[in-house]
């Protein structure tokens, strides 16, 4: 049966004077990222799909080449457009980031509001899979904000940031989901838990 695995990046540099969507993964992000490697699970995945942000596309990158396949990305999957702020002190963007979530119809400081960001990286996982031959994983690489609001998508949840990845572990985070739910959504949210990519669990 086809089954995607959504994984966010792990650490990044945190560079102000760079935008956002070219920021690198840092050298533990890359070192959480190896240890990821050894998930059982990941022998089974047959291809990866990328956000075309630069530290999804290293994610993905150090995982297709571990797998022997082509790493292949696809628009749509960016994280919420932040562009209007740029970059924000930490406290001053989970201030905003709870303010993006706890209002999803408005357009917070200028960001890309919730339910477009919704709407577009749900679209643009349902054309991706549409290039995928029918039963074979995938695993999509990408960012945190957009994967929680995948999650309440797929489990027709209102969306709440009590759904997002664990926070301080500095994301490399994944879910399980079947692409049924793209279009059902009748996932049970409790089946979406995030689990740490550096962390040995079984899908399931």
């Amino acid at each position: 049966m086809t089954y995607c695995i959504y994984l966010t990046h792990p650490n990044v540099y945190i560079d102000p004077a760079t935008p956002v969507p070219h920021w690198d993964l840092s050298d533990k992000g890359r070192e959480r990222l190896e240890q990821g490697l050894r998930q059982p699970w990941l022998l089974e995945i047959d291809h990866v799909i990328a956000s075309r942000e630069k530290k999804a596309i290293e994610t993905g990158q150090i995982i297709a080449n571990h797998l022997g396949i082509e790493l292949m990305t696809a628009s749509g999957l960016h994280e919420n457009d932040r562009s209007s702020t740029g970059f924000l002190e930490p406290d001053e963007f989970e201030t905003v980031a709870d303010e993006f979530f706890s209002r999803p119809a408005v357009s917070v400081r200028g960001w890309e509001r919730a339910l477009d960001a919704q709407s577009r990286v749900v679209d643009a996982i349902k054309k991706a899979l549409t290039t995928i031959p029918s039963g074979e994983p995938v695993l999509f690489s990408g960012h945190g904000g957009v994967g929680t609001l995948l999650k309440c998508h797929l489990a027709n949840n209102a969306i709440d940031r009590a759904f997002d990845q664990p926070a301080n572990v500095g994301g490399g985070c994944w879910f399980r989901f079947d692409p049924a739910d793209l279009e059902a959504c009748k996932a049970d949210i409790e089946s979406l838990k995030w689990q740490l990519i550096d962390e040995m669990e079984l899908a399931t």
